[in-house]
């Protein structure tokens, strides 16, 4: 079912999913509200996720890439604000395959990717 949800929706979805990680991750790392609040700015921008789909692409399986890629394929419906076009889509695809993995409950594979994001330099 979720391989067959909308790429859009699913990016929806995973924007909000990364973007939740991103925040629990700084907590945890005992930053005070406000300087995560800075800090996740930075880690879910358009220009981040886009760099993150450069470096975890070959880490995923087949069908992660087709998510990704599908996400990436996406006709914006809003322009970029603060980043290229190129990466505002790199970043739809990240978002696409958070909100598949998150959709599909499949939550240790999520944790993986995550951890694969942090580990390429995000934390």
């Amino acid at each position: 079912m979720a391989q067959s949800m909308n790429a859009a929706a699913l990016a929806y979805l995973g924007d909000a999913v990364f973007e939740l990680w991103a925040r629990e991750m700084l907590l945890a790392q005992g930053l005070p509200a406000h300087k995560a609040h800075r800090r996740a700015k930075d880690i879910v921008s358009a220009t981040a996720q886009a760099d993150i789909y450069h470096r975890i692409y070959q880490s995923l399986t087949p069908g992660e890439q087709t998510i990704m890629r599908r996400g990436r394929n996406l006709n914006p419906m809003n322009r970029a604000k603060n980043a290229e076009t190129v990466d505002y889509r790199h970043a739809t695809g990240v978002e696409a395959l958070f909100g598949y993995l998150y959709h599909k409950q499949d939550m240790q594979r999520l944790e993986e990717i995550f951890a694969l994001c942090i580990n390429q330099g995000i934390s």
